[in-house]
């Protein structure tokens, strides 16, 4: 994405898939009931469009406002989150998608007249970056609305197992590991474009650990449910005791037992839960419980990048675990798979240890909490960062629902610990 042409796609493709999101949907369905973790859709879309018109129009251009009166409509610093839905606030979907295709108009002929600037270019990718984040919260907004997949995903289930035994640890010798990625670099906007919370750069010594191969299946945390895991106190903390008893939870969030059998609702389907699956659409707390229950623990979020990258001191800087150019073909990402293949599949995406499905498929749970690294600059946006620093935990790698041209392994994502509506589940390390 960094010449015009390259650029140019893919602010078409997101546009394609925002509005797919959107108009698959019946007008009954884009009136969504409040729920903590999704917006309205209509909603969405104004604001994505308000990114793109505050951060390039009104940034670069001085351009006047689309329409003054919705701009603190759009702004998610001045519209709180439970405002959202009061009817009539915002505009119906008609007027909304034109204020959407007007706005995206004037930016893609902007980059076609105009000389792009590695600063410009720098704002563009943002841009687009945001609205593919926006892209992953409209589907998983789906799950959680029990609407059907996005249009483009294919509905099949692989069952297909390979030589792998998942949970096999893989050992990641003692050494000296960059974290990171470069500050104040000359190619900010090109190879090294990243989020401020990813900056600066460091190193750290990190003693031999072990991680286990592949995520957690539902087979694995299916042991810990039949164990008992779920009433036995001594696996949870106190904060994870109180999230426990107040939601009364006794299985992940898309669970349910009929007849003997445990199901999960995967969109509009209530499917068998499949043994080879990654377990997903489970808090901090229940990861943490799990650990308690299996020997086992997370890893730190340095643990993690270091087993998803090996990026050594002195050595080759790499962004994925097989290189530095995303290959969509290795992950499970861009809403194709949603996370229905086995824990075992994709060895194309391994980590130079023998880690599998590190990018894509799940959001992995960590053991940090979310704070700036030392030198931390903010960048333009402060939702990006700051407003989660010290109370949520991070998540690495992606997920099925994340857009391939966002991630790489040094992306920092940040939710609170009582999170499970999103794609996350976890992989483990030895005490």
């Amino acid at each position: 994405m960094n010449n015009k042409q390259s650029l140019l796609a893919s602010l078409q493709q997101s546009r394609e898939l925002v509005l797919e999101l959107l108009n698959s949907l019946s007008a009954q369905q884009t009136k969504v009931p409040y729920l903590p973790g999704i917006n309205p859709p209509i909603w969405e879309v104004g604001h994505a469009a308000f990114f793109f018109e505050r951060f390039i129009l009104q940034n670069l251009d001085k351009a006047s406002s689309y329409n003054p009166a919705l701009d603190d409509i759009w702004d998610s610093f001045e519209l709180a989150h439970e405002d959202r839905w009061h009817e009539g606030l915002f505009p119906d979907k008609p007027d909304t998608l034109r204020y959407f295709d007007d706005t995206f108009n004037k930016v893609k002929q902007r980059i076609e007249t105009k000389p792009l600037t590695d600063s410009d270019l720098y704002l563009y990718k943002y841009a687009i970056f945001h609205l593919n984040m926006h892209i992953e919260s409209m589907v998983w907004a789906r799950q959680s609305l029990g609407y059907a997949p996005p249009p483009s995903s294919l509905q099949h289930t692989d069952t297909r197992n390979t030589d792998l035994i998942h949970s096999k640890d893989v050992e990641v010798p003692a050494g000296r590991y960059r974290i990171g990625m470069p500050s104040q670099s000359a190619n900010f906007a090109t190879e090294d474009f990243c989020f401020d919370n990813e900056k600066p750069e460091f190193t750290v010594d990190m003693k031999t650990f072990k991680i286990s191969r592949t995520l957690v299946s539902n087979a694995e945390f299916l042991t810990f449910i039949q164990a008992g895991g779920y009433e036995n106190d001594q696996y949870w903390s106190m904060a994870g005791l109180k999230w426990r008893n107040s939601n009364r939870a006794r299985h992940p969030l898309f669970w349910k037992q009929e007849n003997g059998i445990w199901l999960e609702r995967h969109f509009d389907q209530w499917l068998p839960v499949q043994a080879e699956l990654p377990v997903k659409h489970v808090s901090y707390w229940e990861a943490q419980a799990y650990c308690k229950f299996a020997g086992r623990r997370l890893p730190s979020e340095f643990e993690w990048e270091v087993a998803a990258l090996g990026n050594r001191e002195h050595g080759t800087f790499n962004k994925f675990p097989w290189g530095n150019t995303m290959e969509s073909h290795r992950v499970d990402m861009d809403s194709t798979h949603l996370a229905r293949l086995p824990v075992t599949a994709l060895p194309e995406g391994d980590s130079q240890f023998g880690c599998r499905q590190m990018i894509g498929t799940v959001w992995e749970w960590t053991d940090s909490l979310f704070f700036p690294y030392s030198g931390f600059t903010m960048d333009m946006y402060p939702f990006m960062s700051t407003l989660q620093f010290g109370d949520h935990k991070v998540v690495r790698g992606g997920s099925c629902a994340t857009s391939s041209i966002l991630i790489r392994g040094t992306y920092r994502q940040a939710y609170t610990p009582d999170r499970n509506d999103v794609f996350v589940g976890f992989r483990t390390c030895a005490q």
